[in-house]
């Protein structure tokens, strides 16, 4: 692909990750997204099959940078399992504190897609996920957490649940209940010797 089509595939996926991300994957249409990129219907039918390819794109495209927000968030100077957890927890709050947060895109197109599992949005999103509660694992283990993958999936499942009921409510107080609750589960984990 030369340089200019890979420029003009760029600008396709950060406008239609910006669209979804406002608006939700089923409000945008294919017209908006080449809209908002500058180019015409055609080009983006030239880069992308389906308005469906162009969501499992942009998640895949937004992938590496959500993984270098996340690693440092667990990349810290933590010396055990509950200060890096809580240093995690700490960031989300930071993140959800800005204006016009909406959570997490990946979660939001995973849910609007809930009944379409073979959808390219879904597999990525699901993917990604996967890959940081393996980060968590590993960054917990190498902290001493004796069941670092048990725990890594209970504070994901406690980062999840923070992020949507702030969206639900409108109150950041979730996430500090969920820090609480998970920095709790990381002092009840033996660490190993």
């Amino acid at each position: 692909m030369s340089r200019s089509a890979e420029k003009t595939r760029e600008k396709i996926l950060d406008a239609a990750y910006e669209l979804f991300y406002r608006h939700g994957f089923a409000r945008v249409g294919v017209d908006a997204i080449a809209r908002a990129a500058g180019v015409t219907k055609r080009t983006l039918y030239y880069h992308f099959d389906s308005k469906d390819t162009v969501a499992g794109a942009v998640l895949a495209h937004q992938r590496e940078h959500a993984l270098k927000r996340i690693e440092s968030w667990a990349l810290g100077g933590a010396d055990d399992p509950a200060q890096l957890i809580g240093a995690i927890f700490d960031a989300l709050a930071e993140w959800a504190g800005q204006p016009r947060w909406l959570g997490s895109g990946f979660t939001r197109i995973a849910v609007e897609l809930a009944d379409m599992p073979g959808h390219p949005a879904r597999i990525a999103a699901k993917g990604h996920k996967a890959e940081i509660e393996r980060m968590l694992a590993a960054r917990l283990a190498a902290l001493g957490a004796a069941d670092a993958v048990e725990l890594a999936r209970h504070v994901t499942i406690l980062l999840e649940g923070a992020v949507t009921l702030v969206l639900i409510h409108g109150d950041p107080v979730y996430i500090a209940s969920a820090r609480n609750a998970a920095c709790r589960l990381a002092g009840a984990v033996n660490h190993d010797p």
